[in-house]
């Protein structure tokens, strides 16, 4: 591997925002090299072509993986990550941008000084598309500047809100995640785990140290539809199952029961529960009774409450009317 970093961009539909994610990156100033690599995801709008001209005006920095037919998200992250030439790794989605010029620059004098560290993350902004309103993100729920990775792998599990750390503000260690790769392809290969971001994480964090920095150097695009924002119960419902059937498969491959992960899997279960109520889909019910017993979730009274009323279709539809009339009492009271 080269003494360079590679950035890798993927995009599907977003000819609004990639150029401004590709202008972003070529803004830095950093000593060492860098290359863009995009994996471009048989965008049906002019994405890819907006790809192709600035690859075409920035030769031998940027190369274009145009896909045909789609791969998904999590195949097409992965095919970008094997296809990298640099020694380290930085990560921004085709509608996020930077908003540092020394963002990369910051990021490697930490892994440069520390070798120890596999990932490095900065804090970050919501940006509202719609208003441009920047809202901080949280801060990071260490108080160190670098942690014990393997100290941190609870957190990273359990996370609810995007606390921990965001893939468009980090830069990570190449070789931690071919060593992952190489020990658990199944991690990155499965589609059925739905995203990229937990499993990369989690394997950087058992390979090495993690290393926050308090500067604000990237902005995560929110108010468009995407993966993780969706008003549809049963897309959230299919969603969650995922991305909850891959925390169940870390936590059981690598020994993590823990009274913090066993209560996340219940919450999890719980909210799995709530979508399949809220979208009177009887199928739906029948996976979560699937999923109780093959994540072995200790089934809580508000558990057992939902359940009851999923496997009687007079008491669900009293229920979905019960709680229409609260949510118009609600809003009528504000």
């Amino acid at each position: 591997m080269e003494n360079k970093i590679s950035v890798v961009v993927c995009t599907y539909n977003q000819e609004d925002t990639i150029a401004r994610t590709l202008d972003s990156i070529l803004m830095q100033q950093c000593h060492v090299p860098y290359e863009i690599i995009i994996g471009e995801d048989c965008s049906t709008d002019n994405t890819l072509s907006i790809c192709q001209q600035y690859a075409e005006h920035h030769p031998g920095i940027i190369r274009v993986m145009a896909n045909k037919p789609n791969k998904g998200v999590v195949r097409n992250y992965f095919d970008c990550l094997l296809a990298a030439d640099g020694k380290y790794i930085a990560d921004c989605a085709g509608d996020d941008f930077w908003t540092d010029p020394l963002k990369l620059e910051k990021e490697v004098s930490v892994m440069e000084q520390h070798p120890e560290v596999t990932l490095v993350l900065t804090r970050w902004n919501w940006y509202d598309e719609a208003t441009r309103q920047e809202t901080p993100c949280a801060p990071p729920p260490f108080s160190q500047a670098i942690v014990k990775g393997t100290d941190a792998l609870e957190t990273i599990l359990t996370q609810r809100d995007m606390s921990v750390y965001h893939l468009s503000s980090s830069l990570y260690a190449a070789e931690a995640f071919r060593k992952a790769y190489a020990e658990d392809a199944f991690l990155f290969r499965n589609n059925d785990f739905a995203t990229e971001d937990i499993s990369l994480v989690f394997m950087l964090a058992r390979y090495g140290d993690i290393a926050y920095l308090p500067d604000f150097t990237m902005n995560y695009s929110i108010g468009k539809p995407s993966v993780s924002n969706l008003t549809n119960h049963e897309k959230l419902f299919r969603f969650f199952r995922q991305i909850t059937g891959l925390t169940h498969y870390l936590i059981e491959h690598y020994n993590l029961h823990t009274t913090r992960t066993d209560q996340f899997m219940e919450t999890r279960l719980f909210a799995l529960s709530m979508h399949a109520f809220r979208s009177f889909n009887p199928d739906l019910s029948a996976e979560v009774f699937r999923c109780a017993e093959e994540w072995h979730v200790c089934l809580t009274p508000r558990l057992h409450t939902v359940f009851f009323i999923m496997r009687h279709r007079w008491l669900w539809r009293i229920g979905l009317l019960a709680r229409k009339g609260i949510v118009s009492a609600k809003q009528a009271l504000r």
